[in-house]
């Protein structure tokens, strides 16, 4: 604990600290918690579970005393980050009598409206805090310090005007504190507007690149899932985490892996605030261990121990597959990413080449069993992949033609190797790193 005394946290967090298996600090916790506890507004540029937590509350747990009026708001881009988030900072300031809660969207308001008055330390969403300041429930004028914690998150997800409205009902003195993942313009613009003299601060990414394994397969579109079931049952993972690009699609496929025996549940921005909070608990506890989401659990979640990613439907956003890929290989631990290509996915694949730092190593494809897709509404979806007319908006959330699951129940306990034991899928069109197609070769499939 010699090392986190020497950045001038008190006893009483330290006492904390040790308690919870804290033993040396991380890098941005270094760099930020002498200037934060000095005073000064901080640019903060570091990966989710880097600690930033305990950076950017430093200042405010040893500095606070509980006056009946909330005295720091921290806003965050989602509901879950926001409990997360308000936890860990009311295991921090344990010894020092601060009252913190977090408010989001999907729960009762008149509750939250009860304990408002009670709290020092505000942790919530964009779009419930600006709720609560228009309903007159929330005063920020007593405000002194101020946390955006995943700023380019919040812009990406739109609420940009919303943090602007918050940010212009605090007073002017006080301490302002901006973290992210990535330096964009638009943190730049709050940056410049928001803050005063702001120190910049930054760390390397959480992710142990030497340590991460990322693969890809090529595979027909009608044999996605298929090929995953096969990996989830092969590989030897702790927690695994598969991402899809929508909601229903996510639902579509955990329902599925139950079906063939597989622990899975979904989790993503559809379902009640409890029910969120309940999969994550269970996720924890290893209840069960595979994780079927959106987006929506690639950014700021702590969740500790996740061996493997699939990205069962690639990002369109290139920097959403670095978030997806910092869930795994962590803190000295191994990892490994695993994506399933289909023609779909070329273009969103050719663009994470591009920014990726580490190989993708193209792997060839195994024998395994044909099993099927459950879906709940079948005229949703084509048919064949050569069908042009109807195609599902929600499946793979993409308007391109062609290449559609074909994942029926007309598809079950199929081999997808041929008599000489090769594979039946087409021939690729990927090198090791380098796509050599162009669209035009994406429609074979």
């Amino acid at each position: 604990m010699e090392n986190f005394a020497k950045l001038g946290i008190s006893e009483d967090v330290l006492s904390v600290l040790k308690l919870h298996g804290f033993t040396e600090p991380t890098e941005i916790q270094i760099k930020a918690i002498p200037l934060a506890l000095a005073g000064r507004d901080i640019i903060g540029s570091s990966a989710t579970g880097s600690g930033k937590t305990l950076a950017f509350a430093s200042p405010i747990i040893e500095n606070l005393v509980p006056n009946g009026n909330v005295q720091a708001l921290i806003l965050t881009p989602t509901r879950e980050l926001a409990e997360q988030v308000a936890e860990s900072i009311r295991h921090f300031a344990k010894n020092k009598k601060l009252n913190v809660f977090a408010i989001y969207g999907g729960v009762d308001i008149q509750r939250q409206i009860r304990n408002i008055y009670k709290t020092d330390i505000l942790v919530g969403t964009p779009g419930r805090i600006k709720d609560h300041l228009q309903r007159g429930t929330l005063k920020l004028n007593e405000i002194k310090f101020l946390v955006l914690d995943e700023v380019d998150r919040m812009l990406d997800m739109g609420f940009h005007r919303d943090v602007e409205f918050i940010v212009g009902k605090c007073p002017i003195k006080r301490q302002t504190m901006l973290f992210s993942a990535t330096i964009s313009a638009d943190l730049d613009y709050l940056a410049k507007k928001y803050t005063q003299n702001p120190e910049e601060v930054s760390a390397k990414s959480f992710i142990e690149d030497t340590q991460l394994k990322q693969i890809f397969y090529d595979v027909p579109s009608d044999q996605k899932f298929s090929l995953l079931v096969h990996l989830l049952k092969q590989e030897t993972s702790d927690l695994a985490m598969v991402f899809c690009s929508t909601r229903r699609n996510a639902d579509i496929i955990a329902n599925s892996l139950q079906e063939v025996g597989i622990r899975a549940k979904a989790i993503h921005g559809g379902l009640a605030q409890n029910k969120r909070l309940s999969v994550l608990r269970d996720f924890h506890d290893k209840e069960f261990n595979i994780l079927v989401c959106t987006d929506v659990a690639a950014r700021g979640l702590d969740i500790k121990n996740v061996t493997h990613v699939y990205n069962y439907d690639l990002p369109k956003e290139s920097k959403d597959y670095i978030h997806r890929i910092g869930r795994t290989a962590r803190a000295g631990e191994n990892g490994k990413v695993v994506n399933i290509l289909s023609s779909r996915d070329y273009e969103n694949f050719r663009n994470i080449q591009r920014i990726n730092s580490n190989e993708i190593i193209r792997e060839e494809l195994p024998v395994f069993e044909r099993v099927k897709v459950n879906y709940s509404n079948r005229d949703e979806f084509d048919e064949d992949s050569r069908t042009r007319g109807r195609r599902s908006r929600d499946l793979h959330n993409n308007s391109r033609r062609g290449g559609s699951l074909r994942g029926t129940s007309r598809y079950s306990s199929r081999s997808n190797s041929g008599r000489n034991g090769r594979s039946s899928g087409r021939s690729s069109s990927f090198g090791s790193r380098n796509f050599r197609g162009n669209r035009n070769n994406s429609r074979r499939y």
